[in-house]
């Protein structure tokens, strides 16, 4: 037993005894409730950074802006290898037919004599289908009407994007977008409404607004897809500056005095030196002027040529040609 007052006086006779292992005890959680505030304090007073580092340096929240876009080598080898060791290989260039394999035009034919393995009949029929698509968009028929495969779409995005440095929240037009086969790389890419589009084919915007995106989850995305012809841009808002503007088959079909009025009332809304628009195939509509000629009539218009350039497919045996300019005026 120990003892807390050595005094023997009468008075303190009657002391208070405490036993080692509640003194133990007694110590072990006056540790605790100490250790307990002063973590609190501590944590108070603590300036903790406001978001998590990435390994290159950049916050979780930068992580987008450095997001990569091309395929790398290593893809490549990656995707090789994982065929190989599946032991796949094409025979008679031919893939195995599914339980049902069926051309488009069999499957829209099915659509309209079937409807569906399962489906609501009567009134019903119009109380489950938020959005009614039309059998030729279900097939996919619109991805056979671009003279070379749906899969091209990538390679432009993958060229245009890189060429103009782009970021996730850049601003883009694309002059002609049809069915959205370059656009909704874009679009998945970008900011929601930081995509824009003037389309003239009524088929082509149907298929876009009524299949595309929503099959392809992004309508959250907000795109703004106008019907025009007139190279009218002034419905997309007259403060809006785009990083890069762009017109893939396009210009060819239409007449040059036409071309020239559209890139008059783009290059006011192109970011200054570093916006950027590219024209494919090829530029006739300034060569018909003669050299000297073209290139003074850009000047005019403040925009300065930056050569041409190709890019190849990666799933097919295609390039493609580009035509760049960018604004030399703020």
């Amino acid at each position: 037993m120990a003892f807390l007052s050595s005094s023997s006086s009468p008075t303190m006779q009657k002391g208070i005894f405490v036993s080692v292992p509640v003194l133990v005890l007694s110590v072990s959680f006056a540790a605790a409730v100490f250790f307990l505030l002063s973590s609190s304090l501590s944590s108070s007073s603590c300036s903790c950074p406001s978001s998590i580092s990435s390994p290159n340096g950049g916050s979780v929240s930068d992580v987008r802006l450095e997001e990569r876009i091309s395929t790398t080598r290593e893809d490549i080898e990656w995707v090789r290898d994982l065929i190989r060791s599946n032991g796949l290989h094409m025979q008679k260039n031919e893939l195995r037919k599914g339980i049902n394999p069926r051309t488009r035009d069999q499957q829209l034919a099915d659509l309209k004599q079937y409807k569906g393995i399962s489906h609501y009949e009567g009134e019903e029929a119009n109380n489950h289908t938020a959005l009614p698509c039309p059998g030729e968009l279900l097939v996919e028929q619109h991805h056979s009407n671009y003279g070379e495969p749906w899969a091209g779409g990538r390679d432009v995005f993958e060229f245009l994007a890189e060429s103009s440095n782009l970021k996730p929240n850049s601003r883009v037009l694309e002059i002609g977008c049809g069915t959205l086969r370059v656009g909704l790389h874009f679009i998945r890419y970008l900011t929601p409404s930081h995509f824009h589009c003037l389309e003239k084919d009524e088929l082509s915007l149907m298929a876009a607004l009524r299949y595309e995106l929503p099959s392809q989850g992004l309508l959250h995305k907000r795109p703004l897809i106008l019907r025009g012809d007139d190279m009218e841009f002034s419905k997309f808002g007259s403060g809006v500056s785009y990083d890069l503007i762009y017109a893939s088959a396009v210009f060819l079909h239409m007449p040059d005095k036409l071309v020239w009025a559209g890139l008059e009332r783009l290059v006011g809304k192109l970011k200054p030196y570093e916006g950027r628009i590219f024209v494919s195939h090829n530029v006739k509509f300034c060569s018909r002027l003669g050299g000297d000629e073209c290139a003074k009539r850009l000047a005019s218009l403040g925009l300065g040529y930056l050569g041409k350039q190709t890019h190849d497919s990666l799933l097919f045996n295609h390039y493609e040609i580009w035509f760049g300019f960018r604004r030399l005026k703020p």
